[in-house]
């Protein structure tokens, strides 16, 4: 068995491949991201039987090669990098090249045997590349709303108190055409009353009336061209923002009805088509690890207790390793599932009945959650809420 171990860069990337005692049978070699350097890589590793080639998942750079491997009928394994630095933490490595990386790496397949990766189905890459723009966009909109604030802050503080929410196509309507107080001067309150800020709703009368009176009497003061742009250039980027946010939900939606997992998820109460498609994005299959316990751990709401000689810790946090990113997708889906799926429920009253403080109660829960994610996806039936037992009445 020969084992090929493969540093990820974004131009050259580096191979070198050991046996299964870890003798160096091809030197650390560098070769290019293009098609001359994937035939020097193919002549490098000889035939794809009894081969294992490893790499770590860095970035977006391993996807070419990922495919390209697979395409050749190699078995490739994905690393997580946390893995191979602990592995040459081990040796007390204390320089790093290229080459060395490559090097671990290959010794790391050897010693570990880690399990070959499948290249996902093009449902599940669809899905991730959906997922990953939705967040892209929705940042870029968060950063839009923040940006508004301040200039609205600047130059009509008063507005968020007649208009609740900067996020909202009421507030961009409005801000749009009158971006500061001083353009509310004079405006015609039936004008304004008119507006339309979603196709169908008008801004009324009561509203038009306090924002023009509110105008008058505003301590703003930054009224020039400059913030006066600024805002409509804002108002304009949350609306076609917006619009490829619905498009995006719809594509989302559409692409999940065609993958059998993630359709399933959204039969678990708590899980609505947004948060299957980036469990989908983050984990692939579920099904794919080697137990229920395993996913918790990915994921990371499992305890990280710390018990040593005397040292002995009554509650312990979860552990800071796992995907934080899909911990945090959860968390609001969790909260809504403790109050519509019964099971989830009985759980979480079961945990604060025990002295569990809220929030533990709500992680426990998370767990709980992720378990339901891998029996459905394991089994590969929809989820089935099992209702609380009765207690019996003395």
């Amino acid at each position: 068995m020969r084992f090929a171990g493969v540093d990820i860069a974004s131009e050259t990337h580096v191979v070198a491949l050991v046996d299964e005692d870890g003798k160096v049978l091809v030197k650390p070699t560098a070769f290019a991201e293009d098609a001359a350097g994937y035939e020097k890589l193919f002549a490098q590793l000889g035939a794809s039987a009894e081969l294992l080639v490893a790499m770590e998942a860095t970035g977006h750079y391993w996807k070419n090669l990922f495919a390209a491997l697979a395409a050749h009928g190699f078995s490739v394994a994905l690393l997580n990098p946390v893995r191979t630095h602990r592995f040459a933490e081990e040796d007390l490595q204390r320089t790093k090249t290229d080459a060395i990386d490559a090097l671990g790496i290959a010794r790391f397949a050897a010693q570990k045997r880690p399990v070959p990766t499948r290249l996902p189905d093009p449902a599940t890459e669809e899905l991730r590349e959906l997922v990953r723009l939705r967040e892209r966009l929705l940042q870029d909109f968060g950063d839009r709303v923040r940006q508004l604030h301040r200039l609205v802050d600047l130059g009509f503080p008063e507005f968020t108190r007649y208009v609740k929410g900067l996020d909202s196509e009421l507030a961009s309507a409005i801000l749009h055409d009158y971006p500061t107080a001083a353009a509310f001067r004079g405006v015609s309150a039936k004008r304004l009353a008119g507006l339309r800020y979603d196709g169908r709703h008008q801004v009324g009368a009561e509203l038009a009336g306090s924002l023009i009176e509110a105008a008058k009497r505003s301590v703003g003061h930054h009224h020039g061209e400059a913030y006066r742009v600024q805002v409509r250039y804002a108002c304009e980027d949350l609306d076609i923002l917006r619009r490829r946010l619905r498009q995006l939900d719809r594509d989302i939606q559409g692409t999940l009805g065609a993958h059998e997992v993630g359709t399933l998820l959204t039969t678990i109460e708590g899980i609505g088509p947004n948060t299957a498609a980036r469990l989908i994005a983050e984990l692939g299959d579920p099904a794919d690890f080697r137990a229920p316990g395993a996913l918790a751990a990915y994921v990371g709401v499992i305890p990280a207790l710390s018990q040593s000689g005397k040292r002995k810790h009554t509650r312990a946090a979860t552990t800071p390793i796992g995907n934080a990113r899909l911990r945090a997708a959860l968390w609001m889906p969790t909260l809504t599932a403790v109050r519509t799926n019964p099971w989830l429920r009985a759980h979480y009253q079961r945990m604060l009945a025990r002295g569990k403080l809220p929030k533990v109660a709500l992680v426990a829960c998370m767990h709980k959650l992720l378990l339901a994610v891998y029996s459905v996806a394991k089994n590969r039936r929809p989820f089935v809420a099992q209702p609380p037992t009765a207690q019996a009445t003395p």
